[in-house]
């Protein structure tokens, strides 16, 4: 990897008695992206979080957040904000009284509340109470909270969970004013569709392993979704047990097969199926979405 990292991991390893969580974990976040940070449940990614903020010890291997060692957190901390958890606050306090006592707390200047507020624009119900909030304008104070320390990193684990269409487009349309003012986001969340339309690097994790870390066009511009038609249902079984033994995930949906694979292997597969009698296929080639692309990496197809 090269360039300017905010984030980098060499070898990091955590293990909870015989579980290992983090698996000799590699990676790198370029400073001033929004990176995406996914995997299913179990993956790695919570736990990688903890490590990053000092929360656990790893067992083996070293990682750097802003140009200083994961063993001195003492020096990068105070640049980074966090929401890890579902953020938590005084129902019966107002917004911006809750954000006044995190800043006392934490040795903010109280000019930063009402900046914070006006970022994630809460700046108009900043004095109602917290208990009226809605579930999204709860996320946004979160986020607010992290930005109190005006941090160089902000880590966002699931900030988007549980909210309606209008409070996850809230969410995107902050994370995208952040990014523009050069912070350096990680953004951990399982909601691929939403990330793919606000990240610019992509880590994906699979039992605490790395599957895949870089530019996310890079990723989307390996795979393409090869959409197979035939006219009898035969054919089609034919078709899908050569991608299979080609090693590429294969679903029917619509009495069509869905290929997540190289571009160039329409051609190979078109080839292969007449060799195999099959007469004439529809072969239509689509760009995969971040879903699809994810599942042929956990099911460790090739590329």
């Amino acid at each position: 990897m090269t360039g300017v990292f905010a984030i980098e991991t060499h070898g990091l390893s955590k293990h909870f008695g015989r579980h290992t969580a983090v698996d000799d974990l590699t990676i790198g976040v370029p400073a001033g992206t929004i990176a995406g940070f996914v995997g299913p449940n179990g993956a790695g990614k919570t736990t990688t979080i903890r490590l990053l903020l000092g929360l656990v010890r790893p067992n083996a291997g070293s990682a750097t957040i802003l140009g200083h060692p994961l063993t001195k957190p003492q020096r990068y901390l105070p640049r980074v904000g966090a929401l890890t958890e579902a953020p938590a606050f005084y129902p019966g306090l107002s917004g911006r009284t809750n954000l006044e006592v995190l800043a006392r707390l934490g040795g903010y200047p109280g000019s930063r509340v009402s900046e914070v507020l006006e970022v994630v624009e809460l700046s108009d119900r900043a004095r109602d109470r917290v208990g009226t909030y809605s579930l999204g304008m709860k996320q946004r104070l979160g986020v607010a909270m992290a930005l109190l320390p005006d941090p160089e990193l902000l880590i966002l684990d699931e900030p988007a969970n549980g909210l309606d269409p209008l409070g996850i487009i809230g969410i995107r349309e902050l994370l995208r004013r952040l990014a523009a003012q050069g912070k350096t986001i990680l953004l951990s969340s399982h909601m691929l569709g939403e990330l793919e339309q606000v990240t610019d690097w992509l880590i994906m994790l699979n039992q605490g392993k790395a599957l895949f870390c870089g530019p996310a066009r890079e990723l989307l511009a390996q795979r393409v979704e090869v959409v197979v038609e035939a006219e009898d249902a035969v054919h089609l079984d034919l078709v899908a047990r050569i991608v299979g033994e080609a090693g590429y995930a294969v679903t029917l949906e619509d009495h069509a097969l869905r290929i997540a694979c190289p571009a160039g292997f329409a051609e190979t597969l078109n080839r292969q199926a007449r060799e195999a009698g099959v007469p004439a296929l529809t072969i239509r080639v689509k760009e995969a979405s971040l879903e699809q692309l994810f599942l042929a990496l956990v099911k460790g197809d090739r590329t």
